[in-house]
């Protein structure tokens, strides 16, 4: 059986697809803070899929600190052998407010969690992912890395910076089988975005299975010509992108400088 790792894995997204891999046969090492909803959430999927709860791996890590990511990789090996999926689910949003009126601990703790979580899972993981054959990474971004926001400004950057992560990854890893992704879950009703003020009127939302969706198709290679770009839940379904696979053009799905014509000295 495949094993992937997933973090922010104890709410929301995260233990959406927890669940979904383990239904659809995955291992799955489930990372958060809160090593006591973990436990719940690997009872919980336990019962619900018949599934026996060792086929979830919960563990308490903090994808902040190097040292806590490294020994989560750590027991992760030593109980599965392998690692051929990584899921960097977790993040965080500060309070919606002009970049000078947000506290500048909460704003940078942003940053910390969207960024810095994925570059130390991703650093860790790599190497036995190389060692192995290849994997695959999925980075649940989001459409708010592509455009300006007045009051998200910590948010949206740290979405434009995970675009960087997954680009990076994806070249670098190509000759060693590593693929890498970033997913757009759309707009989940979760405990974040259900207490954000641009959605308190929102009357439709993504399905956390549409999610998990894309996600399963992603984790299984059935859509590597997508690595280093963007797919979205909500909007993109597996079948239409397995039609456009293949023929691409180079900067679909990127994130890119737009010039302003052909004469543009930065084109």
């Amino acid at each position: 059986m495949p094993v992937a790792i997933v973090t922010g894995a104890s709410r929301g997204i995260g233990a959406h697809l927890v669940r979904a891999l383990v239904s659809a046969n995955w291992r799955v090492v489930a990372l958060a803070r809160d090593t006591g909803r973990l436990e719940d959430l690997a009872a919980d999927v336990g019962a619900a899929t018949g599934v026996p709860t060792r086929a979830v791996l919960p563990i308490g890590c903090d994808v902040t600190d190097a040292a806590q990511v490294s020994a989560a990789v750590g027991q992760a090996l030593q109980a599965f052998g392998q690692v051929d999926l990584l899921v960097n689910n977790a993040g965080l949003n500060h309070r919606e407010a002009p970049l000078w009126e947000v506290d500048a601990q909460e704003w940078w703790q942003v940053l910390t969690t969207n960024v810095k979580g994925p570059y130390l899972l991703t650093r860790e993981v790599v190497p036995h992912m190389i060692a192995s054959g290849g994997g695959r990474i999925v980075n649940i971004n989001s459409g708010s890395g592509v455009r300006d926001n007045a009051e998200s400004s910590g948010y949206n950057a740290s979405k434009s910076a995970l675009f960087r992560i997954t680009g990076a990854t994806a070249l670098a890893g190509a000759e060693h089988g590593i693929f890498a992704f970033d997913l757009a879950p759309g707009v989940v009703r979760t405990d974040m975005t259900a207490v954000m003020a641009v959605h308190s009127e929102r009357t439709e939302w993504t399905s956390p299975e549409e999610v998990a969706r894309l996600c399963l198709a992603l984790a299984g290679g059935e859509l590597d010509d997508y690595s280093g770009r963007m797919v979205r839940a909500g909007a993109d379904t597996v079948a239409e992108l397995r039609a456009r696979a293949g023929h691409l053009p180079t900067e679909a799905r990127r994130l890119r400088l737009v010039p302003w014509g052909e004469d543009d000295p930065l084109a």
